[in-house]
């Protein structure tokens, strides 16, 4: 394994171009071609991976988001899982052939993340799960943007548990990210009195920002492990490299 961490390195682009799509106007197109409510399908279509899950279970699952307003927009819903599943992974496809359209080595970089992806081990990951298991796309752009947004999700699963393993709730890491912060949770469907009272929370956690920190170097740790164990020592550089020209 290379001295630096791929992972660590490669954070920033991987959340960013992984995710991208989540609050994107080509998911808000689907979601109104649909017929679905504004702000539901980031919601029915990702916990649709999970099958026909409870919005209990859906809040549990992503962390982060307010319990009640996770399932409120679940019940505005009115997608079949496998129509809500379909519409998300298009409008994932769909910014992907805009946005990634001038990534000079799609097909490769595709090539190596899947080769990791498909090889890493998802026990314990079930969003990871069931994403990877879902129908792939053939088209390079769109292929290396949904390649991303696998590794997001295994990414996120990992440092789930990692965050678990330190003794920080997850929506407590939303407080202690340096990335992000207490101004981050209205943004995400926080109100004003319930962020004030998981700030409160999180502040009373000895040592959180250490906490937070320990998990997120062992999900770096992990994650470059799962990145060397599947490709050699010239494809991990290459993977590297290629993700470092995407960001």
């Amino acid at each position: 394994m290379p001295d630096a961490s791929v992972a660590a390195e490669t954070r920033a682009v991987v959340q960013r171009l992984g995710g991208a799509f989540m609050t994107s106007p080509e998911l808000a197109e689907q979601e109104a071609a649909a017929g679905q409510p504004a702000g539901t399908l980031y919601f029915s279509g990702r916990a649709a991976a999970l099958g026909a899950p409870t919005a209990l279970v859906v809040a549990e699952t992503f962390g982060i988001f307010p319990p009640k307003m996770v399932e409120l927009l679940l019940g505005r819903a009115t997608l079949l899982p496998e129509a809500a599943l379909a519409a998300y992974l298009e409008a994932l496809w769909q910014w992907s052939r805009t946005s990634l359209a001038d990534a000079t080595t799609a097909d490769r970089t595709a090539d190596l993340l899947c080769t990791a992806i498909d090889a890493a081990d998802a026990s314990g990951l079930p969003l990871f799960a069931g994403l990877r298991a879902a129908a792939r796309p053939d088209d390079g752009p769109e292929r290396l943007g949904h390649a991303l947004m696998l590794l997001r999700e295994l990414r996120g699963g990992l440092h789930f548990a990692a965050l678990r393993a330190c003794g920080v709730p997850l929506p407590a890491a939303v407080v202690a990210d340096p990335g992000a912060g207490p101004a981050r949770l209205p943004l995400i469907g926080w109100r004003e009195a319930d962020a004030a009272a998981l700030v409160t929370a999180a502040e009373a956690i000895p040592n959180l920002a250490v906490r937070w920190a320990a998990a997120e170097d062992a999900t770096n740790l992990r994650t470059d492990e799962v990145l060397a164990a599947a490709l050699d020592e010239d494809g991990l550089t290459e993977l590297h490299m290629a993700l470092l020209a995407l960001g």
